[in-house]
C-alpha cells in the first residue's frame, strides 16, 4: 500500500486490504499486489484516485479508479480487477484442454 502526497489512516488501509483479500475467492494463485493511492490536484470532488496492480502467474492484471472517496474508487477498481481475474482464469482453463 503506497499512499502518495498524503497519510493513509489506518482505517482507509484496512478497508481497501479487506476488498482486495476478497479477490483470492476468485482466483487462488495470485502472486502478490500493490495499490497507490493519490490525491489528484484536479478542482472537483472526484479527486480520489486508485491504481491495483496484481501479479498472476505470467501476467500482471491492473485497474485504476477515480471516484470522491477512496472507498467508492476501491470497489470500483476491485471490481475491475476480479472481472479481469475472471477472464484470465477462463483463458487459463481453456489452454489447459
Amino acid at each position: 500500500m503506497h499512499s502518495i502526497h498524503f497519510d493513509a489512516d489506518q482505517k482507509l488501509i484496512d478497508f481497501v486490504q479487506k476488498k482486495a483479500d476478497k479477490l483470492d475467492t476468485f482466483y487462488d494463485r495470485i502472486i502478490d499486489g500493490e495499490v497507490f493511492m493519490r490525491l489528484d490536484k484536479n478542482e472537483n470532488n472526484e479527486n480520489k484516485l486508485i491504481e491495483i496492480k496484481l501479479n498472476v502467474p505470467g501476467k500482471q492484471l491492473f485497474a485504476k479508479s477515480q471516484a470522491d472517496s477512496f472507498e467508492a474508487a476501491a470497489d470500483d477498481a476491485i471490481e475491475g480487477l476480479r472481472r479481469q481475474i475472471k477472464k484470465f482464469k477462463e483463458k487459463v482453463v481453456l489452454a489447459r484442454q
